[in-house]
């Protein structure tokens, strides 16, 4: 078995099984109270606020196609709006099966649809990208300065397997794992970083391409409407993770700290699996179970309610959507050609 092919398994079987195993843990882990209180709330959810905000989901994915038109003007491509967005909702089918394909993908499609080079198409991705990761790691600073104190009791309690008022000691040490495979990490990065040539290359290319795709936004005829529509996304994101919330009695009190706290578990359960399958509902569940666990004894089964709520809704939504995209996207060029352009632009994402 070639080596790239082991890579390529690791990347995309790993995920997928560490997302299955959170899924099988996070119910059999729940106790018979907690698992009655799971079906409770999922069954007395008031489900119009999920619906605001799958509402508010689709608003981000047309602004979203509708920013990415400012990004290619420059480079003299105007492509129909339903182009853009159907390339955009295949991109986010193809994350759910292989991940971090979905970019190239992404630009294959409006190949296909368009003709529009892939090397430039992805450079405008790949300038969203590094927009989009700045304004996540503002979001993550803001959170960690809001409800620092929270963030650390929350750690404490996952490394007893442990909520708010829970007694006893004992546990797993976590946290000491946690900050052994940090360390390590780190030491490891940096090894890489100073004896081999190629891992640093790539992490400086990484850095210029963010600071490059910030600055390119200067460089547009609109900057304004393109930082506008920015905006508007990562509202609609935050909103719409906040709008569940009160779809359960027990959370629709719940603090502005833990919103933006479940809010960036969430965001690290996506990047961790493919679509989040797994990491996301248990990451979501654990922020709440936090801070409802005072108050209520079978504090995981309504966490675990929420957290599958959200992740099911969004990810049925992206599906669905990404499905009439895959039908809607006119093949206005031949197969080969899309698949030659996809193959380079993989090709060139791996050097």
């Amino acid at each position: 078995m070639s080596k790239k092919l082991i890579l390529t398994l690791l990347k995309t079987v790993l995920p997928l099984c560490v997302g299955g195993y959170l899924i099988w843990h996070s119910f059999t882990s729940m106790t018979s109270k907690e698992e009655i209180q799971f079906y409770k709330a999922i069954h007395e959810a008031n489900y119009l606020w999920i619906i605001l905000s799958i509402f508010l989901s689709f608003v981000a994915l047309l602004s979203r196609a509708q920013r990415w038109k400012y990004a290619l003007e420059p480079l003299g491509y105007t492509p129909k709006f339903w182009h853009r967005y159907h390339a955009i909702m295949i991109g986010y089918l193809i994350n759910f099966t292989i991940p971090r394909a979905g970019e190239a993908s992404r630009a294959a499609m409006l190949y296909r649809s368009d003709e529009i080079p892939f090397s430039t198409s992805f450079g405008s991705i790949i300038a969203e990208r590094a927009v989009d990761f700045v304004i996540l790691l503002a979001l993550a600073t803001l959170t960690a300065l809001i409800g620092y104190n929270d963030f650390f009791e929350i750690m404490d309690q996952i490394q007893h397997y442990q909520f708010p008022g829970a007694k006893g000691e004992g546990g797993f040490p976590w946290k000491i794992v946690i900050y052994s495979v940090m360390g390590l990490g780190g030491i490891v990065l940096m090894y890489l970083f100073i004896k081999k040539q190629s891992f640093r290359s790539k992490l400086i290319g990484f850095i210029k391409d963010v600071f490059a795709g910030l600055f390119s936004i200067f460089k547009l005829k609109r900057p304004i409407a393109y930082i506008g529509h920015t905006l508007l996304i990562w509202s609609c994101y935050v909103l719409m993770f906040a709008l569940p919330f009160y779809a359960l009695e027990e959370t629709n009190h719940f603090p502005l700290a833990g919103i933006f706290l479940g809010f960036i578990a969430g965001s690290i359960g996506i990047v961790l699996t493919p679509g989040g399958i797994g990491t996301y509902p248990v990451l979501v569940s654990l922020v709440v179970a936090f801070y409802i666990g005072d108050q209520y004894k079978d504090a995981l089964g309504i966490g675990n309610a929420l957290g599958w709520i959200m992740w099911l809704s969004q990810t049925l939504l992206m599906i669905i959507l990404g499905i009439i995209s895959f039908i809607m996207l006119p093949n206005n060029y031949s197969t080969e050609h899309v698949k030659t352009s996809l193959h380079t632009g993989e090709t060139s994402n791996n050097n």
